[in-house]
């Protein structure tokens, strides 16, 4: 089975969609479609974006689309489950740093807790003057929202590859590579039905790699460990949300608790990668 591939820059990255079957091509300008719609939904970046009215919001409810507050309601529930290994309140530490852009408003604390965040029936508001930063887990779920329109434009088998976080549905098989932190190439196997997302800490002192520009930020008092954690899961959003957890939990709890949460930290042995 031979997919049709088309890439564009989206998300920060260069984004690769592949379908296979008749009407590959709409299925494909359908699978754009909706990461090009995540991006305007979740961009810190765009002061005009949902995740940008919210922060802006001095605690007012905002009015969100289904997406937005499902998407922030993983969040809350990986950063509650996770113990603070995912943090989604660390936006305001990042626009001090220089790292994410300052829209104005209330000058921002530099964490948050979880809650902090209220979610109700089409709205959300936040009780303080956080800065929710959504990349740590927004890249995968638009990853998920891609799949989800190749599979209803009638596509049979395809793919969703936004910079490192991957999804492969149907009947379609993927190599996967990991990018070393010593530049090598670690075969990690072939991607059936089931997504893998990596994520790279740079160890302390050492520049940050354009090829992995968002910045993990552990828990208070800790650092992320250096290296390039890989995690496979059934949907994208989880794969990417638990890269930044292998990241930020000690060797003897890692692998247990990304299990827990539903993934699978991936070994450098290359096997077979189903969820």
């Amino acid at each position: 089975m031979t997919p049709l591939r088309r890439m564009r820059p989206l998300l920060g990255t260069f984004v690769e969609v592949s379908a296979c079957g008749t009407g590959a091509a709409e299925a494909i300008e359908a699978g754009f479609a909706r990461i090009a719609q995540a991006q305007a939904w979740w961009s810190f970046h765009d002061v005009d974006s949902e995740l940008s009215r919210l922060n802006q919001a001095a605690g007012a409810r905002v009015s969100l689309h289904p997406h937005t507050l499902r998407l922030l309601r993983l969040a809350a529930a990986m950063m509650r489950r996770s113990g603070g290994a995912f943090d989604c309140t660390v936006g305001g530490m990042l626009v001090c740093q220089g790292v994410l852009p300052d829209h104005g408003g209330l000058a921002p604390l530099p964490r948050g807790r979880v809650d902090d965040l209220e979610i109700g029936p089409g709205w959300a508001r936040l009780h303080r003057p956080v800065r929710l930063a959504l990349d740590g887990i927004a890249k995968g779920y638009a990853v998920d929202l891609a799949i989800r329109a190749l599979r209803r434009a009638g596509s049979p088998a395809g793919s969703v590859n936004a910079g490192g976080d991957l999804r492969v549905y149907g009947e379609l098989t993927l190599p996967v590579q990991r990018r070393e932190l010593d530049g090598r190439l670690t075969s990690l196997g072939a991607l059936r039905d089931a997504a893998v997302a990596s994520s790279r800490a740079a160890a302390p002192g050492e520049a940050i790699d354009p090829s992995f520009p968002a910045q993990l930020v552990a828990p208070t008092g800790q650092r992320p460990q250096p290296g390039v954690w890989s995690v496979l899961a059934r949907s994208a959003w989880r794969a990417d949300a638990l890269t930044k957890v292998a990241a930020n939990t000690p060797e003897p709890q890692r692998e247990a608790l990304v299990r827990s949460l539903g993934g699978c930290l991936l070994a450098s042995s290359p096997q077979e990668l189903a969820a």
